[in-house]
């Protein structure tokens, strides 16, 4: 069964750093592209970056030269580090995983999610 497990979230100052991590059970990681999203109260879950199995990676333009999303494949993790941090980052950040090497938009696979704040 496909798990997904964030972590790393957690209260960081405006212009800080974090870095989130997703670690995927199976197969899923090495064989897929992998995504981040996320996601505050009455909004609809927004996405944020995409990388494939290869390491290609996009990002939405919100965070475009802030966030970089990269992937272990022989820890089977995903990473979003995260800089120059703004309050409108304030989120749960969700993990995604896709069944196809290449995709936008993962969605077969989702994580719980882990609360990200951005506040002085």
């Amino acid at each position: 069964q496909v798990q997904l497990v964030e972590s790393g979230g957690g209260l960081v100052q405006p212009g800080g750093s974090l870095r989130l991590s997703c670690s995927a059970s199976g197969s899923t990681l090495i064989g897929g592209a992998m995504g981040w999203y996320r996601q505050t109260p009455g909004s609809q879950r927004e996405w944020v970056a995409a990388i494939t199995s290869g390491g290609g990676a996009i990002y939405a333009d919100s965070v475009k030269g802030r966030f970089t999303i990269s992937r272990d494949n022989v820890k089977n993790t995903v990473y979003l580090q995260m800089s120059s941090l703004k309050p409108e980052d304030t989120a749960v950040y969700f993990c995604a995983g896709s069944r196809y090497s290449v995709s936008s938009r993962p969605s077969d696979y989702w994580g719980q999610g882990t609360q990200v704040t951005v506040s002085s």
